[in-house]
């Protein structure tokens, strides 16, 4: 979800902030509001986070997705040594998921297409590089020397044109068929035709009033008393009710959680359910708790995106880099798994795993290597079992790709880190003997109701004359029509060719496709996407010519075994059992040995900052039961609590 892309008014609004500097571990705007705690403060600090009094600690760290990588890699920093990380597929990085082609030398770049997660918001303010955004993804951005660049969103300043065809191509009524023509060169023209730019009126004036409060706020001793209010105000209502919800015209202290609505019309509301605010369908999210897409647009997770190219040099080529080049590398039992390519997203997974450490002058592969144990592929984990000596058995499938050999394995651990999917904790993990006071049916009943959505993407390779010469057709496409939102960018000059997202889908929109064949889907939307070009008088270009179907990616993450799912959101009414989950290591970790760490348990969906942040959440309450000593004079009384319930 893109909410907000062109909305880029959270980064404005934080540099017209003078800094609040009550608390040294206090955040800053923008930022995610459940927590106003400076994460890349702690962990960029010299020697991390605490330096370890019990090296030995046995941990376990289940899922080498981002999350999983983060904890391994912050825990080595801080003088654990005896961290066994355990993944189920053949390759790193979860839902970070950069496909590569293999027709080119590893030594050489080419063009990644995001499968999964692809524009990245490092939370800095208008004007600042964003790698010194306050955010623990600007901050490993810079660590690992990443490349990045603004992400094309639609709408937004960063694409030549987005192309608009709603209602075929009738919205404003024309005589005939055409694509609405958005051009928005300096980020604040609204989009064209009476209909959208009233919808664009009616959004801005809801935004901006809620993030101007929320700017001069967000920092202070007032925050978590007027975040709370909003909470109360808002957490029972879908976004569907929001958007029709009458407009305040201004915001009252004396009611600090009251923003109003968006005052939209049923009519307005169909639109924007297919378009946002140009950016791609909102629709998708329209019966979750309105919490989600307010958050998403008001603390900067939609500001700057970022596209990220990998850990790469000027040419484009990847920069000299642990493994890089190696046909095939082996875990610590001598299976293979997917070498690393530094190309995309994935660059940062794979620096977790191979890029040294500065404490231990290792990585944490390396590490393992040395050990000649600790990471662990192709390994399903079946059961977690709570022993009477205090420590968890973590029993597991190994070898589970070849049938012939696969072989169940266990072994004993003082904590286990769990960073798996909800859904597949439920499906796949047995949790025995761990009592009520160690894991509340509670807990347990808020990650197995928790709502995963579907997602759909389908990648092909675009012929670089469509950038470079085209001059009818669009940079980036929205639309009603099942295909729904059309991406085009490039990564490189040197690159053999661009990208094109044919289609991006969530929710039942994606399901809608479920039954189709891949290479049937490829050509069904590329059709369908020349019948629209088509079809609009001011356009009559086919885009199918610029396009190698034939090479094409799909990707469907709700039957991915590996995830089951592509991000969770959560129901209205159910937002202070999510956040119950964020809260579970600092109450009950300590006592079961066991810590929540990841997406499944925070409540910023479908983004790579709280998977980094529930990583060092996990890491910060485990150094804090094992008495290491933390750095900076940080202790947990520095460190905000989450509210879990509402104030009365």
């Amino acid at each position: 979800m893109t909410i907000g892309s062109t909305y880029d008014y959270p980064a404005l609004a934080a540099k017209q902030q003078i800094e609040h500097l009550e608390s040294g571990w206090r955040g800053r705007f923008p930022g995610p509001p459940d927590l106003c705690f400076n994460y890349r403060k702690l962990v960029e600090q010299q020697f991390g986070i605490a330096i370890s009094t019990q090296p030995d600690y046995k941990i376990c760290i289940v899922g080498a997705g981002i999350t999983g990588l983060t904890a391994a890699h912050e825990l080595l920093r801080c003088g654990f040594t005896n961290v066994t990380l355990i993944e189920q597929s053949n390759r790193i990085g979860g839902r970070h998921f950069s496909i590569v082609s293999h027709d080119h030398s590893p030594l050489l770049g080419s063009t990644p297409f995001e499968m999964g997660a692809m524009r990245l918001p490092l939370f800095n303010k208008a004007g600042e590089p964003p790698t010194e955004g306050q955010s623990l993804m600007a901050y490993y951005s810079k660590l690992f020397e990443l490349s990045l660049s603004d992400f094309p969103n639609p709408g937004t300043s960063h694409v030549r044109s987005t192309g608009i065809y709603l209602q075929e191509g009738k919205l404003e009524d024309q005589p005939e068929p055409q694509m609405l023509i958005w051009k928005n060169p300096e980020g604040h023209t609204p989009p064209p035709g009476e209909k959208l730019s009233g919808i664009y009126k009616k959004w801005r004036r809801f935004a901006d009033q809620m993030t101007d409060t929320v700017a001069r706020i967000y920092g202070t001793s007032d925050w978590e008393s007027t975040w709370a209010a909003i909470v109360a105000r808002y957490q029972n209502l879908p976004f569907r009710e929001l958007v029709t919800l009458p407009a305040l015209s201004k915001w009252s202290s004396n009611t600090p959680g009251d923003f109003g609505g968006l005052g939209m019309s049923t009519e307005e509301s169909a639109i924007f359910y297919s378009i946002g605010i140009g950016d791609g369908s909102w629709g998708a999210f329209y019966d979750i708790c309105c919490l989600y897409p307010l958050r998403t647009a008001i603390f900067g997770f939609s500001s700057n995106l970022q596209l990220i190219h990998g850990r790469i040099d000027t040419e484009g080529n990847p920069k000299p880099s642990p493994y890089l080049g190696d046909d095939s590398l082996k875990d610590s039992n001598n299976l293979s798994f997917q070498p690393p390519r530094y190309l995309g997203l994935a660059a940062l997974d794979e620096c977790m795993l191979f890029m040294k450490t500065s404490l231990s002058g290792v990585s944490f592969y390396d590490h393992c290597l040395k050990r000649g144990s600790g990471f662990l592929t192709d390994s399903s984990v079946t059961r977690l079992s709570k022993l009477e000596n205090g420590q968890i058995r973590v029993t597991y499938d190994w070898n589970i790709s070849n049938p012939t050999e696969k072989s169940e394995r266990s072994d004993n651990f003082d904590a286990v880190i769990m960073t798996l999917p909800s859904w597949i904790i439920e499906t796949h993990i047995q949790l025995e003997n761990f009592s009520q006071s160690m894991l509340p049916h509670s807990i347990i009943n808020a990650y197995k109701s928790a709502h995963w959505e579907t997602s759909c993407k389908i990648y092909a390779p675009l012929k670089k004359n469509f950038l470079s010469e085209n001059k009818k057709i669009p940079q980036t496409i929205v639309t009603d029509s099942f295909i729904h939102d059309v991406y085009t960018y490039r990564y490189h000059e040197n690159y053999p060719y661009d990208c094109i997202l044919l289609s991006y889908t969530w929710e039942d929109d994606a399901t809608k496709l479920a039954s189709f064949e891949d290479q049937e889907l490829t050509t069904k939307c590329l059709a369908e996407l020349d019948r629209i070009l088509l079809r609009s008088g001011n356009i009559k270009t086919p885009i199918s010519p610029f396009i190698d179907s034939n090479k094409s990616f799909v990707q469907r993450w709700m039957t991915d075994r590996n995830a089951l799912g592509c991000a969770k959101l959560y129901r209205a009414g159910t937002y202070y059992e999510a956040v119950s989950l964020m809260k579970y290591n600092r109450d009950h970790a300590h006592i079961s040995g066991l810590y929540l760490s990841g997406e499944s348990f925070s409540v910023d969906a479908g983004w790579t900052e709280p998977c980094l942040r529930g990583a060092i959440d996990a890491v910060i309450n485990l150094c804090n039961t094992t008495h290491a000593i933390f750095n900076g004079g940080f202790t947990l009384e520095n460190y905000p609590e989450y509210q879990t319930r509402p104030k009365i």
